[in-house]
């Protein structure tokens, strides 16, 4: 599933706040594995019809819609109100800007849980058990529907005084009264609210079993790419051109695997971009494959039995330096000790 396909739905990135235990740092532009943490929710969130950021604006990666809670600054529940008013589908994901683990798979777990329990809401919970009501899932109209009832619950006059009446006013205040259903998912509800934070998220990214994901995701995101792709499927490519052919042979075999994926694409001569890299994949690594068999063919018949017969060594073409002729496989007649594939410095 691509991150287009599923549920239909809205997003709502709640990035105002003052960050106060950042000591008043933009938390939304912090980076994290080379990404501001805003462009991180922005890309799990990219399935949204509508995505809607609560906030003052700035440059993001993506595309998205600008609102403003009043009065700025004036907490999360209004925030909410304010994002919301820009929405129109029948489900709505809600969540903060300080998410640096939040993916596409945790958006469309939350989706479907909502959508098969016929709940409210579906929230995401913390290593501890708690609910996150900023990592979420809602049905807009039970939204709405609380939302007004505060609004009329607001004293006379309130709504006037602090802008919509909802301001400074806690968000349980609204969730308390939705029918939730939970999603355990300990590492996408890691928020980062302190220094410590963002330095643990730091470490995690750059950790061996995450680390390549990571960089990957980076990388697409920057360049703009969509594309899920065998990643493996590559790796396993770039080794055997590696040591079949030369190390440089690596990038450069992955960077035309890519080019011919593209052009084979625009031709309309694959269902679409996954399945054109995955079949340029195939046909470089068979030519690997090929490439690295020569040094361990035996000679040809007629070579071969001239050998045996005159004690000769099969001479080179006409014209040809001895030189010019490939070395024989190891353990082939006239193979030496140091005959190998790859001779020079760039030998795999």
């Amino acid at each position: 599933m691509t991150a287009n396909e599923g549920v239909p739905y809205d997003a709502v990135v709640l990035a105002g706040g003052g960050a106060a235990r950042l000591g008043g740092a933009d938390k939304p532009g912090v980076r994290v594995g080379g990404r501001a943490l805003i462009d991180r929710v922005l890309a799990a969130c990219s399935g949204a019809g509508t995505t809607v950021v609560v906030a003052a604006p700035r440059p993001t990666a993506r595309p998205v819609v600008w609102a403003r809670e009043e009065p700025p600054g004036g907490g999360p529940l209004a925030a909410l109100d304010a994002g919301l008013r820009h929405t129109t589908a029948e489900l709505v994901v809600v969540v903060s800007a300080d998410l640096p683990f939040l993916g596409e798979q945790t958006v469309r777990r939350l989706l479907a849980a909502l959508r098969d329990s016929g709940a409210d809401g579906a929230v995401l919970t913390d290593p501890g058990g708690r609910d996150q009501p900023l990592v979420a899932a809602y049905r807009s109209a039970s939204l709405r529907r609380e939302i007004r009832a505060l609004h009329e619950s607001s004293a006379p006059g309130e709504a006037t005084r602090h802008g919509s009446g909802l301001a400074g006013r806690p968000l349980r205040l609204l969730t308390g009264r939705l029918d939730l259903t939970r999603v355990d998912d300990p590492v996408a509800a890691f928020d980062c609210d302190t220094w410590d934070d963002i330095a643990a998220a730091r470490a995690r990214i750059r950790e061996h079993g995450h680390v390549l994901d990571e960089w990957i995701s980076a990388v697409k995101e920057e360049l703009g790419i969509e594309l899920d792709v065998d990643t493996g499927t590559l790796l396993d490519l770039a080794r055997d051109a590696a040591h079949g052919v030369a190390r440089p042979a690596a990038p450069l075999t992955t960077f035309l695997v890519g080019y011919a994926a593209a052009r084979a694409a625009a031709r309309g001569g694959a269902a679409d971009g996954a399945e054109a890299v995955a079949e340029a994949a195939r046909k470089a690594a068979a030519l690997a494959a090929r490439w690295a068999d020569e040094d361990r063919q035996d000679p040809m018949p007629g070579a071969a039995q001239a050998e045996a017969v005159t004690g000769a060594h099969p001479q080179p073409a006409s014209g040809a330096a001895p030189e010019a002729l490939p070395h024989a496989a190891p353990g082939a007649p006239g193979a030496t000790s140091d005959a190998t594939p790859d001779a020079g410095p760039d030998a795999g």
